[in-house]
C-alpha cells in the first residue's frame, strides 16, 4: 500500500476494519446464543448450514427484508435520523483504535480524550429514538 495516496490508504483500512467487525460481530452473536441454549438445555441454532455456522448470514437476510414500520403519530425526521446519530459515534470509536502499528484509521494524540467524548454522544441517538416516536414509554425507556 505503499503507492496509494494517504486517503485511499484511509479508506482501504476503514472499510477492511469495518467489514471485520461486522463479521466477528455475527459470529460473537451466535456463540452468545449457542452458549446460552447449552446453559438452558436446548439445541440452540444448528439448522442452517453445519451446526448453524451460517445462522448469523440467514439473520442478517431475515434483517434486511424486514418492513420498517414508522408510529403514525411520529416525528418522521427525527425518527428516521435517530439509527444514523447512533450508529456515526458507534463506528468513530473504531478510528481512534490502534489495531496494529500503522494500522490504524487516525492517530491522534488525544485518542483517549476522543474515544470517550464520541462514545458519550450515542445517548443522542437513543433520546431522538425515544422522542421520535411520540410515545411517553420509548421516551422512559430511553431515558433508563
Amino acid at each position: 500500500m505503499a503507492g496509494l495516496s494517504p486517503l485511499v490508504q484511509t479508506v482501504i483500512v476503514s472499510v477492511g476494519i469495518f467489514a471485520v467487525l461486522i463479521g466477528l460481530l455475527a459470529y460473537v452473536t451466535l456463540l452468545e446464543r449457542k452458549f446460552a441454549a447449552r446453559m438452558q438445555s436446548r439445541i440452540g441454532p444448528y439448522r442452517v448450514g453445519y451446526h448453524g455456522i451460517l445462522q448469523p448470514i440467514a439473520d442478517g437476510v431475515k434483517l434486511m427484508l424486514k418492513e420498517d414500520i414508522i408510529p403514525d403519530d411520529a416525528d418522521r425526521p427525527v425518527f428516521r435520523l435517530a439509527p444514523v446519530v447512533f450508529m456515526v459515534p458507534c463506528l468513530l470509536i473504531f478510528a481512534v483504535i490502534p489495531f496494529a502499528p500503522g494500522l490504524g484509521v487516525a492517530d491522534l494524540n488525544i485518542g483517549i480524550l476522543f474515544f470517550l467524548a464520541v462514545s458519550s454522544m450515542e445517548i443522542v441517538g437513543l433520546f431522538m429514538a425515544g422522542w421520535g416516536s411520540n410515545n411517553k414509554y420509548a421516551l422512559l425507556s430511553a431515558m433508563r
